[in-house]
């Protein structure tokens, strides 16, 4: 067939399409009228070409009816059509069944635009398909704010992304200035029980050289705590049961003594970093308190507690021992420096004497910080 005679067999179909209709019946009148661009194609001719279009087409396309007629829909295609979505159209017509898909067309002018495209069969009495019926949809405004809208969103990831460096950043100096001030302090309070250790050692009072160990005692105390807070990677918090067995098993290993047994019951309880000092120095009364009632002299059993409890946090210290006459000075400063630090971490002292026996619990509420 002559390349000039397609548009003309393409508008004859198309006059014997609107002839079988009569100018009243509402198929006509609505295709015509619609205000959503379609078209009729016939896959009896060859190529498939458009043999009907409405105006709505016309309008979105700059294209003719006398332009259209007769050539095949792929002239809407244009350089950045995406392949796969042709591909798409054409294996659809090929099997016979319909599809919707969204590609990207162009205009006469050159000019794209966003086709939300749904191809149809149309089936005669005998099961054939005679027509293939096409509906478009402009929707290229949608696209282009959905690109708007990936653009801010990758902006806003960017500056998420630069804003968490820079916290990450600011939280990594910052780690390295407390633990650079714990590194201090720890050194600081080594320096002053080394002080401490070569006075005690020098004096000939008793009692002096009996108050320099109980001083000892406190400051290297606090200076594990902070050997702790260096060590640690979560500077934010401090883990009172680890401390706690530090603790007993340094104290029992210098009384260097067979008979006193020693139990511990300790689980994980973190608490913020700024709570450690007053809570390491309360593990400390309570187990330096039994070791003056008489465990550094008979010897005896000694349990230590800490634990999470009924929502509480639970420092407990049992020992049973045959008691001994202690210093009263040295018992009453104990008890303040207990009492002093309980305030702190607003806690309560609970002490219970049953015979040989004595109970001595301290309890707080703590925050929800993961014991991991």
């Amino acid at each position: 067939m002559v390349d000039y005679l397609l548009p003309l067999e393409a508008r004859r179909a198309g006059e014997r399409l609107l002839a079988d209709h009569a100018s009243e019946d509402p198929f006509a009148a609505a295709f015509k009228a619609t205000r959503m661009p379609m078209i009729i194609t016939n896959p009896k001719q060859d190529d498939n070409p458009i043999i009907f279009c409405n105006k709505a087409f016309n309008d979105l396309t700059g294209y003719s009816s006398d332009e259209l007629i007769g050539r095949n829909c792929r002239l809407l295609q244009g350089e950045r059509t995406d392949p796969q979505a042709v591909a798409k159209i054409r294996d659809a017509i090929s099997a016979q069944t319909s599809v919707s898909v969204d590609i990207l067309n162009y205009r006469k002018d050159g000019t794209q635009f966003w086709n939300a495209l749904f191809v149809s069969p149309v089936w005669d009495d005998k099961g054939e398909v005679i027509y293939y019926f096409a509906s478009q949809l402009d929707f290229t405004r949608i696209k282009d704010k959905e690109a708007e809208l990936a653009e801010a969103r990758n902006l806003a990831e960017e500056e998420v992304s630069r804003r968490t460096k820079d916290l990450r950043d600011a939280l990594d100096a910052k780690t390295m200035l407390v633990h650079e001030v714990d590194h201090r302090v720890k050194n600081n309070l080594m320096t002053m029980a080394s002080i401490v250790k070569l006075q005690e050692r020098m004096t000939e009072n008793e009692t002096a050289s009996a108050t320099l160990k109980s001083v000892l005692n406190r400051i290297e105390a606090l200076s594990t705590v902070h050997r702790k807070l260096f060590t640690f990677d979560n500077i934010a918090r401090f883990d009172v049961a680890d401390f706690a067995e530090d603790l007993v098993v340094n104290l029992t290993s210098q009384l260097k003594r067979t008979d006193i047994n020693v139990t511990l019951d300790l689980s994980p309880v973190y608490v913020p970093a700024d709570k450690a000092s007053p809570l390491s120095l309360i593990v400390n009364e309570l187990v330096g308190d039994a070791v003056r009632r008489g465990l550094g002299d008979s010897g005896g059993d000694i349990k230590v507690t800490v634990k999470r409890l009924n929502g509480h946090f639970l420092i407990q210290v049992a020992d049973t021992t045959d008691p001994v006459e202690v210093d009263e000075e040295e018992q009453r400063f104990s008890q303040m420096l207990l009492e002093t630090c309980a305030r702190q971490v607003s806690a309560e002292i609970k002490r219970e004497q049953n015979g040989r026996q004595t109970i001595v619990s301290v309890t707080l509420l703590v925050g929800h910080e993961k014991e991991s």
